[in-house]
């Protein structure tokens, strides 16, 4: 198994300073592997990155709400994240999620995604192939079934090519869709990218959102990441109010020394200057997408 570079240990704020109750719609937590063992087959593992470390990279960005994603790296069993949305939480209201992995939705009963329920997940990932969950068939429907059951949303990992081809198992449902990394379009072919058309296409739509993250790993031009700036901006356009942001952290599968998640923030303000847009993206969407309870704006 490759090893993979561990996030910045040195997380700055943003320059411009995030409305109260932004959220981070998507991050993982890992380890430590003496008490979260790594699920046989595995395709990665990485480097400890705990919640109370999220908790503190949180607190640094003014990120007050998060949503905590099943890595693969554990599968369908999710104690990692059930320690961490209950010492994330604590006995305050409820700032922070959960998303699951969907081989759960395969492998577990009713009386574990009832758990997972009553903790705060909402929604189940569909991961790329190559990182060694996938499903026939007659798998795939069932998933989908439970997931309509449980009335939680579908989130879906583009394939490292683009995520055209992907959505074909995904455009005929009425569930909230959200599909990750912007599609993982291609900035350099602007328009003519078939996984932007795609996404522009279902944008068209009610039940689709999508995710402002992995500019990163998209852009060929590398920090500051200016290429990317115009694709976040299209889908923005395209869907203002189904839009959400997500660090990513600590970045798994990084050949490449990650980002600083304050720059990265900081890359978020030049997709959506305006200080509504930006709202909308931190605050707003993300309440009404994962259900985070109401509550008043009072900065910490």
């Amino acid at each position: 198994m490759p090893d993979y570079l561990p996030f910045d240990p040195h997380p700055r704020a943003p320059a411009r300073p995030l409305p109260p109750l932004s959220c981070d719609s998507q991050f993982h937590v890992f380890g430590p592997r003496e008490r979260y063992p790594v699920r046989a087959g595995a395709a990665y593992e990485m480097p400890t990155a705990t919640w109370q470390v999220a908790q503190r990279l949180h607190a640094t960005l003014g990120v007050q709400r998060g949503v905590i994603v099943q890595a693969t790296t554990y599968g369908a069993d999710h104690q990692v994240v059930l320690d961490a949305l209950a010492g994330l939480n604590g006995d305050g209201p409820r700032r922070y999620m959960g998303c699951a992995n969907a081989a759960v939705l395969i492998e577990k009963d009713d009386a574990y995604l009832q758990q997972l329920h009553a903790a705060g997940v909402r929604g189940a990932r569909f991961t790329r192939g190559g990182l060694g969950i996938s499903f026939g068939p007659a798998e795939m429907d069932r998933a989908l079934a439970r997931v309509r059951e449980l009335g939680w949303y579908v989130k879906v990992q583009p394939e490292p090519t683009g995520v055209a081809e992907q959505m074909k198992a995904f455009a005929h449902l009425d569930v909230p869709v959200l599909v990750d990394h912007m599609g993982r379009a291609d900035p350099a072919a602007g328009e003519a990218d078939a996984s932007l058309r795609c996404l522009l296409d279902l944008l068209e739509r009610g039940n689709v959102w999508v995710m402002l993250s992995l500019s990163e790993k998209l852009s060929h031009a590398g920090e500051p990441w200016d290429d990317v700036v115009p694709l976040a901006r299209r889908l923005i356009v395209a869907a203002p109010e189904r839009c959400v942001w997500g660090s990513d952290w600590p970045h798994p599968v990084s050949v490449k020394q990650p980002p600083n998640e304050g720059a990265l923030l900081d890359l978020l303000t030049r997709f959506a200057p305006e200080e509504a847009t930006l709202r909308r993206i931190l605050v707003d969407n993300p309440a009404a997408f994962f259900g985070f309870e109401a509550e008043p704006e009072v900065a910490e």
